[in-house]
């Protein structure tokens, strides 16, 4: 079995064929997926989906995150923030995110991506669940202050997750694994000239997850189409090819990972 932690299959490329695209997912092994909010809409939507597929004799199980996509922050409010809050604690909901900061697009709020991070992290350790994160050109400073939240924790092991769609620096790779963080690989794993495997090589098995990010970053070959879950199967493969394991030993490792670290049966 194969687990996707993390699509964002409740957004609108998904509403013509949805029950298909679980299917190939379901064909391609897929017994999990992880949805990450972005908003506070989306969390709604995340847990009605998790309510409408909780059976594993129907398909992959779906599970819902909460929180507010860095992006999304530059609108957000202290009531967005309380509706993270409010369901932080319900068992449909796995993990807090997808949080974290992206510098990518507009420098103009950092200062408020950064106290919504701190207020994410601190919830995940206060209902003692994971976080997803999210890192775009603000490496140093996302390490810097989940560095600082755990320094100041009561319980700092509380203060663990995934830092999605991984690949960065060395330095960088080797801080978050100093962190007690896990890395989510996905499409661009499989890029011819992404250098994402080098990038990662010094992850151990024990700390990857895979994911898709569907419906961004499609893998080879079917870049520059609309990703889905099923494509986790074409990263898990890539990953056996480079670490030299087979695709039953990707799958056992990286699922077992994902379980751990989500609290998934």
């Amino acid at each position: 079995m194969l687990i996707d932690t993390h699509a964002h299959i409740f957004l609108e490329p998904f509403e013509s064929d949805f029950d298909q695209m679980l299917e190939r997912a379901s064909g391609a092994g897929v017994g999990h997926i992880l949805l990450p909010a972005i908003d506070a809409a989306s969390i709604t939507r995340c847990l009605a989906l998790a309510d409408m597929h909780s059976d594993p004799e129907r398909g992959p199980v779906l599970h819902a995150m909460a929180g507010i996509h860095p992006s999304a922050v530059v609108e957000a409010t202290e009531d967005d923030m309380q509706r993270v809050r409010e369901v932080a604690e319900d068992d449909r909901v796995v993990a807090i995110g997808e949080t974290g900061l992206d510098y990518y697009w507009d420098r103009s709020f950092d200062a408020k991506q950064q106290a919504f991070l701190r207020m994410h992290i601190q919830l995940a350790a206060a209902c003692n669940k994971p976080l997803v994160l999210h890192d775009r050109d603000a490496s140093d400073d996302l390490v810097r202050i989940l560095g600082e939240e755990k320094e100041a924790s009561d319980d700092p092991e509380r203060i663990r997750g995934v830092f999605h769609c991984f690949g960065g620096p060395p330095d960088h790779t080797e801080r978050v694994l100093e962190l007690g963080f896990h890395v989510g690989i996905g499409g661009t794993y499989t890029f011819k000239n992404g250098g994402v495997p080098d990038r990662t090589a010094t992850v151990p098995m024990d700390r990857i997850v895979l994911e898709t990010d569907a419906p961004y970053l499609t893998p080879t070959p079917y870049r520059g189409q609309r990703n889905e879950p099923s494509h986790v199967a074409l990263v898990a493969a890539k990953l056996a090819d480079e670490r030299g394991l087979t695709l039953d030993e990707v799958a056992r490792i990286t699922t077992a990972n994902a379980k751990a670290l989500f609290g998934l049966s």
